[in-house]
C-alpha cells in the first residue's frame, strides 16, 4: 500500500434504501478504476445502482475539483453503507389492528484516490 496517497471521499445520507441491498452493489466496485465502475454500475439490474453511480461521479469531481486528480486515473479505495435512521409506518389490518412497516435508509461513502493505471 502507498503511504502517500490522496483521498478524497463522498457522501450519501439518507438514501431510502436498505443498507444490505447497497452493499450487494458496492462489493462489486471496491477496488476497481473509476472507469470500470461506472461500466459495471450502467449495467447491473439493481436499484442501489442508480444512487451508487451519481455519489461516484461526485466523489471523482471532488478529486478533481478539490485534490486536482486526473479521473482516469483514480481507484475506488473504500466503499462501505452504513445504516441510517429507520422511518416506521403503520399498515391498518383487520379488526382494527396495525401491523409496522419499517422503512430503512442508509448512508453511503465512497473514497476514491489516485492508483496506478498500468495495464
Amino acid at each position: 500500500m502507498a503511504t502517500n496517497t490522496t483521498e478524497v471521499k463522498a457522501i450519501a445520507r439518507y438514501i431510502r434504501m436498505s443498507p444490505f441491498k447497497v452493499r450487494r452493489v458496492l462489493d462489486q466496485i471496491r477496488g476497481r478504476s473509476y472507469r470500470e465502475a461506472l461500466i459495471i454500475l450502467e449495467f447491473m439490474p439493481y436499484r442501489a445502482c442508480k444512487p451508487v453511480l451519481t455519489l461516484i461521479r461526485s466523489a471523482a469531481a471532488n478529486a478533481e475539483h478539490n485534490a486536482g486528480l486526473d479521473r482516469t486515473q483514480l481507484v475506488i479505495t473504500q466503499a462501505y453503507a452504513d445504516q441510517g435512521p429507520v422511518l416506521k409506518r403503520f399498515q391498518p389490518r383487520a379488526q382494527g389492528r396495525a401491523y409496522q412497516i419499517r422503512k430503512p435508509t442508509c448512508h453511503i461513502t465512497v473514497a476514491v484516490a489516485a492508483g496506478d493505471t498500468a495495464e
